[in-house]
């Protein structure tokens, strides 16, 4: 009954962990665009 326990609460931890790597992953891909977009709105208007 404790090994399940532990086990439930490390598979629970190390799911939390991901869902904050993938939600940091996503916040750097997004600010990562918008720089591609400034930049190229940037490009587009010394045209």
């Amino acid at each position: 009954m404790r090994i399940t326990t532990l086990i439930i609460a490390t598979v629970a931890a190390m799911t939390l962990a991901a869902c904050e790597t993938v939600q940091g992953a996503g916040e750097d891909i997004s600010n990562a665009g918008a720089a591609i977009s400034e930049e190229s709105r940037d490009v587009q208007a010394d045209l």
